[in-house]
């Protein structure tokens, strides 16, 4: 008598079990589910890529900050930098060394 009674609840425990797998399985497939899992799927890649860019920023200053060592650039950050030539061209209209003779128009709007 125990011993049937024993394999009848076992037998119902995993009808029970399989049926709740089953329906699970089958929440999942459901449009809604599909979208949930691409939505879950698409947070957990944009937080990767975002993490990836924060190493590779993290390494990037790192070695600049190497390479400046290297260089001796540390310190001497606040040079002035040169005017810039087409200034110095229309500063000395008499004297036109600076200015560079091209054949492309200055219209960025022109299709070339």
């Amino acid at each position: 008598m125990f011993r049937r009674t024993f394999w009848f609840t076992a037998g119902a425990a995993a009808g029970v079990w399989a049926t709740t797998k089953v329906n699970r399985k089958l929440k999942q497939l459901t449009p809604e589910g599909l979208a949930a899992q691409a939505a879950n799927k698409a947070l957990a890649a944009g937080h990767r890529l975002k993490d990836f860019a924060l190493d590779v920023r993290e390494g990037m200053a790192q070695r600049e900050a190497e390479l400046d060592e290297a260089l001796g650039l540390g310190a001497s950050a606040d040079h002035e930098l040169p005017a810039p030539r087409r200034y110095a061209a229309i500063e000395n209209r008499n004297d036109p060394r600076y200015v560079e003779r091209s054949t492309y128009s200055h219209n960025r709007n022109e299709d070339h």
